[in-house]
């Protein structure tokens, strides 16, 4: 079976199909997680972001300490992160960013995750759709793009893979 190449009204898709523009890749340094325990929801934590760094065409700057990843683990196995934290340009603009999505895998994957090992990323899924408030200026262009993000998890790190959704 051919994929559909015409929408219903006639719209050709590829002519609609959304692009990634790659902006930038960051990494974090990260404290011991605080275990809030076991909720409703599932059992709840936060990870404290210490400091880190963004470098890409679209951006460079450092990660300002004292963000933190408010994280629920369902009962399902999916984490759902929900990270606030901000980013100071090398040029001096500082940029709140809240990062939100899901990490699971296979429970093995995920069992070596959890105790700290090293585990390739393309093991798991990591996927989250950071949202910008950029002051006005040359970033304030942040405020009107969607952008997907590609993570990895590590002991006491995180990498991030960012992209505008054009």
């Amino acid at each position: 079976m051919e994929p559909m190449t015409m929408s219903p009204d006639n719209i050709a898709v590829d002519a609609i199909r959304p692009g990634l523009e790659f902006l930038y890749a960051a990494s974090a340094q990260l404290a011991d997680p605080i275990q809030i325990g076991q909720t409703a929801d599932g059992m709840r934590r936060i990870i404290p972001i210490l400091s880190g760094m963004v470098e890409g065409p679209g951006i460079r700057g450092h990660i300002l300490g004292g963000g933190s990843d408010w994280q629920l683990l369902r009962p399902d196995g999916v984490t759902v992160a929900d990270a606030t934290y901000a980013i100071e340009t090398d040029d001096g603009a500082v940029i709140q960013i809240r990062n939100r999505g899901l990490r699971h895998g296979p429970a093995d994957v995920m069992a070596r995750l959890a105790a700290g090992e090293p585990v390739d990323p393309s093991a798991y899924y990591f996927r989250t759709v950071p949202e910008f408030i950029a002051p006005v200026g040359p970033y304030e262009w942040l405020n009107s793009s969607i952008f997907i993000c590609s993570g990895a998890r590590y002991f006491d790190s995180i990498r991030l893979w960012v992209w505008r959704v054009t």
